[in-house]
This record gives structure tokens, C-alpha cells and sequence, in this order.
């Protein structure tokens, strides 16, 4: 039982905001929803990303952002503040920029093959993923389709520090908090880097993506 006594912990501090349903987080938009997470980006100091089916928020051009964002307003029929919401998104990327953060960032190869927006587009935000892939706080890894897989596709993750992991479901926003759970989610991405390529590689595959647009 005493080696429990952290998840125990963790659960009850937070067992009211560990499933938060997105009709409830976006009734008056998405443009809050961005600006709510900002404390937590400056705080931590190591981010680790996962994503099996987009370019995370961090590393989006503004008109994939609102290509996306767009699609999600849609489909969720939640009031319309796309411009306001990208604004927000792109505003915060300023953490890869400043101060001491450091981001591991693993992407499906898919998340490179997904046309959520237009070629022109897609084009932009895979030039920007290349840019983005040099600077000296991150770390970029790409699994490639044809990878012989040891660890299967998950759900998308992000891994703040060793503080908590946030996952979002269609349905829901999930925050883990429980160190048993973190730490399962740490050994997730430890095995999925583990499949990544990354450097020359990772820069192949971006561009064969590019050149795959036409």
C-alpha cells in the first residue's frame, strides 16, 4: 500500500479535472483554450510530444492552424473563433524560443501525410517543420510507415516534465497526474523513440512528403 500512496495522492487532488469533455472546455470557442495551457508551457522544462496524425500545435504554420482548427470547429459545432484561437496557438510557440525548455518531438509519419489543408499549404507547414527541426531546442523524430514496429501506434500525448501527461480523446480532454501512469507514458515514448529516426532521416522523410504533394 505505501508504494501506492502517490497515485493515491495525485488522484484525489485532481480527480475533477482529469476528463474534461470539450463541450465543456469549448462552449464559447477555442481561443481560451489555448491561452489556458500557457502557465503550464513556461514552467516546464522538458517537453516530450507525441502526435500518431497532425504537426502538433507547437511546431504549426498559421494557415495549417486554421485549416485544422477550422475542420474542428466544424465538426464539434462550437462558436466560430478561429483567427482568435490560431492567434493564441501561434503566440505561445514563443516557448521555443525562450528561456531553458527542451522538446523531444515524435511524429508518425502519417502526421507528415495527413492533407488537412491544401498542397500549398501542407507545403508551407513541412518547409516550417524542417526549419523548426534546427533549432537547438529540439529534437525531432519521424516513424517511418515501413518501420517493422515494436511498439504500436497510440494515442497523441504530450509529457510535461515528470508532472503530468495530457491526452485528447474526441470526446474529452484526459489529464494524468498519477506517477504510476507517467511513468508508463515515459516508457510509451522511450520505445517509440526507439523507432524514430531522426537528422538526416527525419529531414528525408519531410521532404518525400513534400515532393509527394506534386
Amino acid at each position: 500500500m505505501p508504494d501506492q500512496a502517490g497515485d493515491l495522492i495525485a488522484t484525489a487532488r485532481g480527480v475533477e479535472g482529469m476528463y474534461v469533455e470539450w463541450r465543456r472546455r469549448t462552449r464559447t470557442g477555442l481561443r481560451h483554450v489555448q491561452q489556458a495551457v500557457v502557465p503550464l508551457y513556461e514552467r516546464t522544462r522538458h517537453f516530450r510530444i507525441y502526435e500518431p496524425g497532425v504537426i502538433p500545435g507547437l511546431l504549426q504554420t498559421p494557415a495549417y492552424a486554421i485549416s485544422l482548427m477550422g475542420a474542428i470547429v466544424a465538426f464539434q459545432r462550437i462558436p466560430d473563433d478561429t483567427e482568435a484561437a490560431v492567434a493564441a496557438r501561434i503566440e505561445r510557440q514563443r516557448v521555443l524560443r525562450q528561456g531553458t525548455h527542451t522538446f523531444a518531438v515524435l511524429l508518425e509519419e502519417s502526421a507528415l501525410r495527413a492533407q488537412v489543408a491544401d498542397p500549398e499549404v501542407m507545403a508551407g507547414q513541412l518547409g516550417h517543420l524542417l526549419q523548426a527541426a534546427s533549432l537547438p531546442s529540439v529534437s525531432l523524430g519521424i516513424i517511418s510507415q515501413s518501420t517493422r514496429r515494436t511498439m504500436w501506434p497510440v494515442e497523441g500525448f504530450w509529457i510535461f516534465d515528470s508532472e503530468r501527461v495530457l491526452v485528447e480523446l474526441v470526446t474529452a480532454e484526459v489529464t494524468v497526474t498519477q506517477p504510476r501512469e507517467i511513468e508508463l507514458y515515459s516508457r510509451t515514448f522511450a520505445k517509440l523513440a526507439g523507432l524514430a529516426v531522426h537528422g538526416a532521416g527525419a529531414r528525408a522523410l519531410i521532404t518525400a512528403a513534400i515532393a509527394a504533394l506534386g
